[in-house]
């Protein structure tokens, strides 16, 4: 990306745009009409579709591959290409498993017809018509040929896995063994007289593939190939030259305008230039090679060494974009890792060196196998990509170092590092250091594996990196309250900012672990592996992984996330659907719908935890043994919450109270409205506004009052003690005045007001009244108890005060004189 010049915030318009217009229009439509042909040109060079083979005849191919496969492992050749073979192997395997499932429903197809006719008749009893025999005899031997086909197929699949699983360990003992060799030190003279003594017999065979390539381009060159070769050269060379770089700034353009703002426009933008200089190099290799091969001219070895060196180009060419992508030289603000501007600088030419060399290490690869080149000459090149990469990788971490030297030297701090990349700093300098000391005492093998290894485990480790900054931004920026995407989330699931933020977390911790794991596989897996072993190497490390008898299969872990997402979204439409627009339209109370609801929700919920063991093929033992295990601590730790759990399910079915009701339970000592009934506990809000839970035990066991079970009334209830000498009729009246004039109190029933005691201090009134509602009843009391104190003060009718106790201190008598007499 090194073409724009425009600022990234604020992208102004050049002075050129309609003329890069036309011209982007023009590159658009070449790129059309080349990948048209290229098409026809690779539809032209497939083969022709093979007539529908039968079972048997496919049974009988994969026969012949099988021993084909054993042939070339009992041979006694040292170069025997183990990938392919178990390539092919793992072939036969997918075949036969293939082919072992489409017989299966044919011959459960047939048991139905087998039924229906029956078996033969029985010695003594009538004879059936010829009609029927033969069709019972068609059938048998139908069944019969397809029985001994499932039975063939089965055993073909399982010879294929194992002579995978034998060249697996052939391939491992082949590695241990490259890895052991030890040849003189390339430092040494002794070293290279193997390959000067090669050299002529090696330069022989490399010049005669020369002629062979030299006479294909001549060939290509001729008047009939001249002009698509032509058109493909010049059409590759424009889009390296021109193509890349409108293309780039189409990118840039729409990761300023149509990319939100943020860190998604970064590592959007970043992954769109690592991919860009893949597709651009890899589809001008793509038209070199179509050119040249236009006609179909090449043999069969030399279009499988360029195809080759296709892959190649598109490899290298994958490391350079990730360089660029990464590093944003033209663009520092856009730069994902946290680089200083010296650091990045400092890292501008790697990329490209590093490719180079990857590129010049299969190139050699696939040179010394296509032309049969000799051991020392393969070991010598070996040695010598060993040191290159080593000395480039050892080079980049030494400037980079330098880079955060000169840093601190400035008085500046470098920018911190996390410890992953402190790590893999310190494990690729051990490994540079490794490699060349392998290479120099003699070990080239586990020192050009150890270099290669270094340049494959950092391309996936960049990539890693580059992905799951994609994926956090994407989640984060798709999934944000604030957004308009994520304000639709809300709005159409019922979901909180908190939840959704919850989300994002999730999504992007489970995309992080998955890529992960992918990157490992990868890392384990050979250098030159396809996809085919890649997820055989994914099978093979971690199919065989089980908890107790609970195998952990990647595939049933996936699918039952899959059934789990699906069911929970399928259950919380459901109950949305119910709520809003069937229950509705029904005559269903309030509660009945909330309980129908709820009920629906535990059916559905315990539905899609049964679905979801299924899908992670869990054995009805192993939740036998989990039960078993769970019913010891039910029995006594768990017993009340088991007992809450069936008190709630008692109340959904029975009924007795429901959500709205107005309960009173432990003698009033708990009262209020029912909010709804949960798993083990029911919510009741009070008059108060507070909320109290309540075990559903409870609800079940002691006495509840239910106030609006049948006429939802409500009762007020208040006293008042007044004096001996009052006026207890007009006492009374003023009461009833006050309950009959508030407009909350019903006329019927009527109030009424009752002398409910006299002692021998004061006598007390009870007033009585109804209300509609009963959870109005404390604020109506209220009203009730100010406006009959306001009427008795004004009537000058006092209240009963409680009685106090008062002491005096009475003064001493004088005692009688002497001389008094001291009595009567």
């Amino acid at each position: 990306m090194s073409a724009s010049r425009c600022d990234i915030d604020r992208p102004r318009r050049c002075s050129d745009d309609g003329r890069m217009s036309r011209l982007l229009r023009g590159i658009l439509f070449l790129l059309l009409a080349l990948g048209s042909v290229a098409i026809r040109a690779q539809d032209d060079e497939r083969p022709a579709p093979q007539e529908n083979t039968t079972p048997a005849e496919k049974l009988n191919q994969l026969s012949k591959q099988m021993d084909g496969i054993q042939l070339s492992l009992k041979g006694k050749k040292t170069d025997i290409p183990l990938a392919k073979l178990r390539n092919d192997a793992i072939s036969v395997e997918d075949q036969s498993r293939d082919l072992a499932a489409s017989i299966a429903p044919q011959m459960a197809a047939l048991q139905p017809q087998l039924s229906v006719l029956g078996p033969p008749p029985a010695a003594g009893q009538p004879a059936e018509s010829r009609e029927v025999s033969a069709q019972r005899r068609k059938l048998n031997k139908t069944n019969a040929d397809l029985d001994a086909q499932l039975k063939q197929a089965q055993l073909l699949n399982q010879e294929a896995t194992q002579l995978a699983t034998q060249i697996t360990g052939m391939r491992n003992d082949q590695f241990q063994a490259r890895m052991a060799e030890r040849t003189a030190t390339p430092f040494s003279t002794a070293f290279w007289a193997d390959p000067v003594r090669a050299f002529p017999d090696d330069a022989r065979r490399l010049r005669q593939l020369g002629s062979r390539g030299l006479d294909a381009w001549k060939t290509s060159w001729k008047p009939a190939n001249r002009l698509p070769l032509l058109i493909c050269l010049v059409s590759a060379f424009l889009l390296l030259a021109i193509g890349r770089w409108l293309l780039e700034r189409w990118l840039l353009r729409i990761a300023t305008r149509r990319v939100p703002a943020g860190h998604l426009r970064r590592s959007a933008l970043a992954v769109a230039v690592a991919l860009l200089s893949v597709f651009t190099t890899g589809m001008a290799a793509q038209l070199v090679y179509l050119g040249i091969n236009w006609n179909d001219i090449l043999d069969d070895d030399l279009n499988a060494l360029l195809r080759s060196i296709v892959g190649l180009v598109l490899f290298a060419a994958y490391m350079v974009g990730l360089g660029r992508a990464l590093l944003s030289i033209n663009r520092p603000s856009w730069r994902l890792p946290n680089l200083s501007e010296p650091e990045a600088r400092c890292l501008r030419p790697f990329p490209w060196l590093l490719a180079a060399s990857a590129l010049l290490l299969g190139l050699f690869e696939r040179i010394n196998r296509a032309i049969g080149s000799s051991l020392p000459a393969t070991v010598a090149t070996r040695a010598l990509i060993a040191l290159l990469i080593g000395a480039l990788i050892g080079t980049a971490l030494f400037k980079v170092h330098r880079a955060r030297q000169q840093l601190s030297a400035e008085g500046e701090k470098p920018p911190p590092r996390p410890l992953w990349v402190s790590v893999l700093t310190a494990t690729t300098s051990l490994g540079v250091v490794v490699s060349w000391l392998s290479v120099a005492t003699g070990y080239i093998a586990l020192g050009f594996f150890i270099a290669r290894q270094m340049v494959w485990v950092g391309v996936i480790v960049l990539t890693l990196y580059l992905l799951i900054h994609l994926l956090q931004d994407l989640f984060r920026t798709l999934l944000s309250p604030d957004s308009a995407r994520g304000k639709h989330l809300q709005t159409a699931f019922d979901l909180t900012p908190n939840t959704l933020n919850q989300v994002t977390v999730v999504l992007s911790g489970v995309s992080r672990l998955a890529l992960m794991l992918i990157a490992v596989i990868a890392v384990l897996a050979p250098f030159n592996a396809g996809p085919r072993e890649l997820i055989s190497s994914a099978s093979r490390i971690f199919g065989g992984v089980r908890l107790g008898s609970l195998p952990i299969d990647p595939t049933s872990i996936a699918n039952g996330v899959l059934v789990l997402v699906i069911g929970w979204l399928a259950l919380h439409t459901l109950k949305r659907w119910l709520t809003e627009q069937l229950l509705p339209n029904t005559s269903m109370a309030p509660g009945m719908r909330d309980s129908v609801i709820t009920l629906v929700g535990y059916v559905g919920g315990l539905l899609i935890f049964v679905l979801t063991l299924a899908s992670l093929r869990v054995d009805l033992k192993s939740i036998t043994w989990i039960v078993s295990a769970l019913s010891v601590g039910i029995g006594f730790g768990l017993q009340a919450i088991v007992s809450n759990f069936i008190s709630g399910l008692i109340l959904l079915a029975e009924r007795p109270v429901k959500a709205g009701d107005w309960i009173s339970i432990d003698n009033g000592a708990v009262e209020g409205d029912v909010l709804r009934i949960n798993v083990r506990a029911t919510e009741i809000l009070q008059w108060d506004r507070s909320t109290v839970i309540v075990p559903n035990s409870q609800l079940i066991t002691q006495n509840v009052r239910n106030v609006t079970t049948t006429r939802a009334l409500g009762r007020v209830h208040f006293s008042l003690p007044m004096p001996l000498d009052t006026d207890a009729g007009r006492a009374r009246e003023i009461m009833l005045t006050a309950l009959r004039e508030h407009p909350s109190i019903l006329a019927d029933p009527e109030p009424f007001v009752r002398l409910e005691s006299i002692t021998a201090n004061c006598m007390t009134f009870n007033a009585y009244a109804y209300t509609g509602n009963p959870r109005d009843i404390f604020g109506i009391k209220s009203d009730l108890q100010f406006s009959v104190l306001e009427q008795l003060r004004a009537q000058k009718l006092r209240l009963i005060r409680p009685q106090d106790m008062r002491m005096y201190n009475v003064p001493p008598t004088e005692p009688p004189a002497e001389d008094e007499p001291q009595g009567g």
